[in-house]
């Protein structure tokens, strides 16, 4: 099998680096100096810290410290096994990121996340609210939204070629260009045999849980400044929860992305990182904790 390092997506990828978070190892890849950054991938399959956020860290590097991890059981990370009791739940990942942030011991951080990254980096702020400056959420899981068609080439992956094409189509909008070096690359992580156990792990706790979602009452303790991005298109998680994460999270921001689909920060990689880096450094936003 063709080695990830030979694959075009990886060149220049930064130099891997580890923390421990709790009973496990994190790994992350960064740039720049400034306020650390911290970007969190959403829990499809096949994604990681570098393969989401590769387009945008040298554009956030301009004004500041990205640092893109892999969360539990993704890319290069910790794969604890689900069959000697270790539970992939949101929790989990919210204490790892917690963790991750304390570890790095860097001062407040800004945290942004997409899809699932997005109710990771809320969480994490609860947790370490003195820890954090301002959140993003782009494609923000957290809304209960009932059972979204496009969702299952997620949660029924199979771990094919196929398999991944479907949910990379059913991520982006129509007209955005899939290359076979992304489908290759996510693939080749997705079959990893830690992976794929955690990411079945997960995708069952998410059908137990019916859904991806956290009660509303969670949602608005955030007090935190945070900016909201949304694509008009997303068939994954729909506009109408980008609407109420506004209502409920009181100092809210948003920005609503025309012809965008799920992948903001892929599929428009300046435009989001432009919007982000605004708010992140308007000193004119200031936190209401």
């Amino acid at each position: 099998m063709e080695s990830l390092r030979d694959n075009p997506i990886y060149q220049a990828k930064p130099e891997s680096k580890f923390l421990q978070t709790g009973d496990f190892k994190t790994h992350y890849v960064e740039m720049g100096s400034g306020v650390p950054t911290i970007l969190i991938h959403g829990g499809g399959a096949g994604a990681d810290g570098w393969g989401n956020w590769r387009n945008c860290m040298p554009i956030f590097a301009e004004a500041a410290r990205p640092i893109a991890i892999d969360l539990v059981g993704f890319g290069q990370s910790d794969k604890p096994d689900p069959d000697e009791g270790f539970v992939y739940s949101q929790d989990v990942r919210d204490r790892q990121l917690a963790d991750f942030v304390k570890a790095l011991d860097a001062g407040p951080v800004n945290l942004v996340g997409n899809s699932t990254g997005g109710l990771t980096a809320l969480g994490a702020a609860l947790l370490e609210p003195d820890l954090v400056n301002k959140v993003v959420m782009m494609g923000s899981a957290g809304i209960e939204t009932g059972v979204i068609e496009p969702l299952k080439a997620l949660t029924e992956y199979d771990f094919s070629v196929d398999g991944m094409r479907r949910i990379i189509s059913s991520l982006a909008n129509p007209d955005f260009p899939i290359s076979d070096d992304v489908i290759d690359y996510r693939y080749k992580l997705s079959i990893d045999p830690g992976v794929r156990k955690g990411y079945s792990a997960f995708m069952r706790w998410i059908q137990e849980q019916h859904g991806l979602h956290r009660p509303e009452e969670f949602l608005a303790q955030l007090k935190h400044p945070t900016l909201v991005v949304h694509g008009k298109l997303d068939r994954v998680v729909p506009l109408s929860s980008a609407h109420r994460l506004l209502e409920l999270i009181e100092n809210s921001y948003g920005s609503i992305f025309p012809h965008c689909g799920h992948w903001a920060m892929i599929e428009y990689p300046e435009l989001f990182t432009n919007v982000t880096m605004q708010f992140l450094n308007d000193d004119s936003i200031q936190s209401r904790k």
